[in-house]
């Protein structure tokens, strides 16, 4: 339990242990939902939040809302005795009014690397009572994680990549440092070309130009969102980088990219192959 504590840096709030395994599960993160269903435990799941949207079970369950914004009274007419979710979720209020009326929440840290994710794995399977179920998905994720290591050793010249989060509405919103996108881009062996700020910063055609990314990476849905290519590369700026002019931008679907849950492994090889292809 101790080693699952400081590796999982999960805190379990009740007024006492679970008597009995949960029945009814609320699941509030992309990720965390992903790795119920992987541990073949998704008959539990009475509700999620609107960033489970994989695998298709989850895009079908009733919705609490949005995980930074969720409704106290939408979970509890669902009348959990667990609810999942990481640290990112809120408002604390709502958290407030859960714990007050007896809800027990298992938060979990929000995934920005692969030990993250295993810690959350083992972390959730405590919480379910299926141990053998998590360490069991641990194994599976390990094939791509091998897989992934030897792709980055094996990696030419390191790419530089610039991740747009969004891109209508506005200046684009681009990723600095310690953000996830940062992350799943130096997991896949590549550079964040963006290294002067943390978080995330609106994009101004005179930055675009003097970062100069060799590639530019969007979400899918962002991709859609914009019009599709050819409109994003008609974003004041963006036009005028190395990337655009190559014509070198590379979508992913959002919870597969930025979710870290147990298919991350599998998007940062996905990525590395795409980028080294270009």
């Amino acid at each position: 339990m101790i080693k699952v504590l400081f590796t999982a840096l999960f805190i379990l709030f009740s007024t006492s242990a679970l008597a009995e395994p949960p029945k009814r599960v609320v699941s509030v993160g992309g990720a965390l939902t992903e790795i119920v269903y992987e541990m073949e435990a998704g008959d539990l799941l009475v509700g999620s939040d609107t960033t489970s949207y994989f695998p298709l079970e989850a895009a079908q369950l009733p919705k609490v809302g949005y995980q930074r914004t969720l409704s106290a009274e939408g979970i509890l007419s669902l009348s959990p005795d667990l609810v999942i979710l990481t640290d990112e979720a809120g408002p604390p209020a709502v958290l407030e009014q859960l714990k007050t009326a007896g809800v027990e929440l298992l938060q979990v840290k929000s995934g920005r690397s692969l030990p993250d994710i295993q810690g959350n794995i083992r972390a959730i399977g405590g919480a379910l009572e299926m141990e053998e179920a998590s360490e069991a998905l641990i194994s599976r994720m390990a094939v791509s994680e091998k897989k992934l290591k030897e792709a980055v050793s094996s990696t030419g010249k390191i790419k530089r990549i610039m991740f747009i989060l969004q891109h209508s509405g506005g200046a684009p919103m681009v990723a600095g440092m310690d953000t996830a996108a940062s992350s799943i881009i130096e997991l896949a062996g590549a550079e964040n070309a963006v290294a002067d700020y943390t978080g995330y910063k609106p994009l101004s055609p005179e930055s675009a130009v003097s970062i100069g990314p060799d590639i530019i990476l969007v979400t899918s849905q962002g991709l859609e969102q914009v019009g599709g290519p050819e409109s994003l590369l008609k974003v004041p700026g963006i036009g005028l980088t190395p990337a655009a002019k190559q014509g070198h931008v590379i979508a992913m679907d959002a919870l597969l990219l930025l979710g870290f849950g147990p298919r991350t492994a599998e998007a940062a090889l996905e990525l590395n192959r795409r980028a080294s292809d270009l």
